[in-house]
């Protein structure tokens, strides 16, 4: 069994106990509301068509709860114009469950008796839950709680003392070389008494003494 619904101007397909999400409608959660829009509906055995609408044809559900969409991007740009609008959407929507089909003049049932057994057997299998949870939780032992582990405080080493540094002994003076340079023997040799001339004494060279001779002999020639 099946049927054709429009909400908020879309269309469904539709069969008792669907989850539908459908545009925002004004009803609270868990408020039971009925959508009279239908399009087409079946029993399982004949199609019913509507013109527009099939005459007293409704579709009962129960609202779970209102929600949002996600989210749309509206961009929007002209070129060459610097002109870009950016924008963003939800949409709001109510979701609903699909308790039933009904065709003209049957009436919605009452399904309180059906909630309350649902919600009895709820509450038992609650209980039980919790009976067992108690059970495990009392046959564990409490485990117990370990000591806290000592921290090992770092023992403060002292440094080993250190041998105190001996002088190395002086290196012993290389000895002067007996040879001195070239001018040093110059001047020694200068300054010795072998070398030096005596102040007094003049010498003559050949060429005054030849000179000398000369005017010598006339003189004794005349005489």
């Amino acid at each position: 069994m099946f049927a054709v619904v429009r909400s908020g101007g879309k269309q469904y397909r539709v069969a008792p106990e669907d989850v539908i999400r459908v545009e925002r409608l004004k009803a609270e959660a868990g408020e039971a509301i009925e959508l009279g829009e239908v399009l087409a509906m079946s029993d399982g055995e004949t199609v019913s068509l509507g013109q527009p609408l099939v005459e007293g044809a409704r579709v009962a559900a129960t609202v779970v709860d209102h929600t949002r969409g996600e989210k749309i991007i509206i961009f929007r740009k002209k070129r060459r114009k610097n002109h870009r609008r950016k924008r963003g959407h939800r949409q709001e929507l109510t979701v609903l469950r699909i308790d039933e089909i009904l065709a003209a003049g049957q009436k919605r049932r009452a399904r309180r008796k059906k909630k309350a057994a649902t919600a009895e057997g709820e509450e038992a299998a609650g209980t039980k839950a919790k009976r067992s949870t108690k059970t495990k939780t009392a046959a564990k032992p409490k485990a117990r709680k370990k000591p806290a582990a000592e921290v090992e405080t770092p023992e403060e080493t002292t440094p080993a003392p250190t041998e105190a540094a001996t002088p190395e002994p002086a290196e012993a003076p290389v000895e002067e070389a007996a040879a001195l340079p070239s001018d040093e023997t110059a001047d020694a040799a200068a300054e010795s008494p072998a070398a030096e001339a005596p102040a007094d004494e003049t010498t003559e060279t050949p060429a005054e003494e030849t000179a000398e001779s000369a005017a010598d002999e006339p003189a004794e020639e005349k005489s």
